[in-house]
């Protein structure tokens, strides 16, 4: 597969927002169809790097949901919004540079640890498995923007779940995953048991 027309297409694919922070690169001596690292407060880009090799042997519409997946789940990152946590860091920063300025080593250590503990738990409310069916439940919405309905969306990101694992040379889903698929399961009307509202905390 030549990866520039691909990764117009999926360029074209995104949300706007996942175009303007959003990148797509070529990544082909990875492991994994398609990684993306967690975000930090100083990204200005949010890149998303995809092994073409594995990547070709998706479906087109396997492809499509778990671009959009990916995207979904890293625009649901957010450093700096009206949160406890994310106030904690701005002021932990800040608090690290006055201290730093006036070289007082103690204030400096508490300051820093505190921004390091609020940015520790930015980082686990983002991992829970409720943001990851999150993630899911909003790349199907913006699959029925693109034509799919959301039974056939969630068949295909159910679907491209599974085959990635295979591709990966992995022997099975991980725990997240199988929450994941169980949940694209109800959506998809392949089983009658969902994942009840409040997700699975960890």
């Amino acid at each position: 597969m030549d990866p520039s027309p691909e990764i117009f297409r999926l360029l074209d694919l995104m949300p706007a927002s996942g175009r303007m922070l959003c990148k797509i690169v070529n990544k082909p001596q990875q492991s994994t169809a398609i990684a993306s690292s967690f975000p930090g407060p100083w990204a200005r880009e949010r890149p998303i790097y995809i092994n073409f090799d594995l990547w070709r042997k998706l479906s087109r519409p396997q492809r499509d949901l778990l671009l959009l997946r990916t995207v979904s789940w890293l625009l649901g990152v957010k450093w700096f919004k009206a949160d406890l946590y994310q106030g904690i860091v701005i002021a932990g920063l800040l608090g690290t540079l006055v201290e730093l300025v006036e070289g007082d080593a103690v204030g400096v250590v508490t300051a820093g640890g505190l921004t390091a503990l609020a940015g520790a738990q930015i980082w686990r409310s983002t991992h829970r498995s409720d943001r990851e069916i999150e993630a899911d439940q909003a790349a199907i919405q913006i699959a029925l923007r693109r034509g799919y309905n959301e039974p056939d969306a969630a068949r295909h990101l159910l679907s491209a779940i599974e085959t990635v694992a295979t591709l990966e040379g992995r022997p099975g889903l991980d725990f997240m995953e199988l929450i994941r698929v169980q949940n694209l399961r109800a959506i998809a009307g392949l089983s009658g048991v969902g994942i009840p509202e409040e997700g699975i905390r960890e």
